[in-house]
């Protein structure tokens, strides 16, 4: 029999069925929900749009899956959010990060931790993650039906009545909504959950990007590209003031710059720039003041007086930045060191501890991997997920306004929203 044939033949049982529970979304959120609420006892429908789930899944973490972060402290682990951290607890005290490495242990995924406590699959591989869900969807049998495209949620009373989709509609106790942000939308993250909640009377707080590449106005850049940074301290100035600033590893790009520290970064240089011009300064040497430098340019320059600049300076910096550096120093990279002023020391010095970079904006939805924005956490019980205006409906993942930095945190608030959302609507469905 066809793959189309049993499609239609399960569309037409479904329609038949009252479930439970509808999740509109089949994420990491949905699925984690979708199992949850079957082992609760709940008859569950999961719907994607896509042709298949967990597409987002796959790419997360380069392919690799930075499933979570190995942070011990629930309060400290929440604090990553910001001011909505406080909201995350509930669901992290509920499904936390020691229960998230246990279910995956439990269903034979090894995990093994990385720098800065990012989790990985021990294979490397998004898809075993994938992988292990599907399986445990159809063991427990989960109702899952792909290429559904919405038309209509149906409200009655304060309460969602029905889901109407193409030719069939799906009636269930609860509904839950997990369909994410409007990050990387080519692979059916636009933006619908939000169209949904707003029509229900949800307040959206105004989605951003997130996690998302920085571009600059300096065309040289280009010559960067490729070029990883590592130990470096960075910081965001407006109107001479520091406002942003941390330490660790960065990326060049054709246009800009990435990398974790820049990525952590994005969501603070996105407010920033709507007010006006914005810079980022790298410290190359963040280990030496500005003395220690001076010293240890003038030791260099004396160790090799007759060799050019261009061959010193590979002992301070990345061979690929020194050509960069000399030209913004105006130094000739043939120079050889007995030469080099004392003027030239300082505008060398000053680079290494202060390189500039102008932004320009930020990359966007199409590069970045979170969106910031969402659901108003206000409106919704962070006990349960249920939304406090709508009676039958939850919420979960990325749609909510909640997003973390780098290192696992966002994938997360999928695995603990989704278990406490399925498990809160299966047992709303039994009472």
């Amino acid at each position: 029999m066809s793959d189309a044939k049993n499609n239609e033949e399960m569309r037409s049982a479904v329609q038949k069925k009252k479930y439970d529970l509808a999740i509109i979304g089949a994420g990491p959120a949905g699925m984690m929900a979708a199992l949850r609420a079957s082992e609760c006892g709940a008859a569950v429908v999961l719907l994607e749009k896509n042709h298949m789930p967990g597409i987002k899944l796959l790419m997360t973490g380069k392919e690799r899956c930075n499933i979570t972060n190995a942070e011990t402290d629930t309060r400290k682990f929440a604090s990553r959010y910001g001011k909505n951290g406080k909201f995350l607890l509930s669901a992290l005290y509920r499904f936390g990060i020691e229960e998230t490495i246990d279910f995956f242990h439990k269903n034979r995924l090894k995990t093994k931790v990385e720098r800065g406590g990012r989790v990985f699959p021990e294979s490397d591989r998004s898809g075993d993650v994938r992988e292990l869900f599907l399986g445990l969807i159809k063991e427990n049998n989960i109702t899952l039906l792909t290429n559904c495209g919405i038309k209509r949620i149906s409200l009655k009373q304060n309460a969602i009545e029905n889901i109407i989709m193409d030719n069939i509609q799906i009636t269930a106790a609860n509904y839950l909504i997990c369909t994410g942000g409007l990050s990387y939308p080519r692979t059916g993250s636009t933006g619908e959950g939000y169209k949904w909640a707003r029509q229900m009377g949800h307040t959206v707080i105004a989605p951003a990007p997130a996690l998302t590449p920085v571009l600059v106005r300096e065309r040289w850049v280009k010559e960067l590209e490729g070029l990883s940074l590592k130990n470096v301290s960075i910081s965001v100035y407006q109107n001479n003031k520091k406002q942003d600033a941390r330490f660790g590893e960065a990326l060049f790009t054709g246009a800009g710059m990435s990398g974790p520290i820049i990525l952590d970064m994005s969501r603070s240089i996105g407010k920033l720039i709507v007010n006006g011009q914005t810079y980022i300064f790298i410290d190359l040497k963040p280990a030496l003041d500005f003395n220690k430098l001076d010293k240890r340019i003038l030791r260099d320059l004396e160790n090799h007086k007759n060799m050019s600049i261009k061959n010193i300076l590979p002992e301070l910096l990345p061979k690929k930045l020194i050509p960069v550096i000399l030209k913004l120093a105006n130094i000739a990279p043939e120079k050889k060191g007995h030469s080099i002023t004392k003027d030239e020391r300082r505008k060398l010095k000053a680079l290494l501890k202060q390189f500039p970079l102008t932004i320009k904006g930020l990359s966007g939805f199409n590069r970045a991997i979170i969106t910031s924005g969402g659901v108003n956490l206000k409106e919704v019980d962070p006990k349960t997920m249920r939304s406090r205006i709508v009676n039958n409906l939850y919420f979960a993942g990325e749609i909510l306004d909640l997003d973390g930095p780098t290192g696992g945190y966002n994938l997360q608030v999928c695995w603990s929203t989704g278990y406490l959302a399925g498990e809160s609507a299966a047992r709303n469905s039994t009472r």
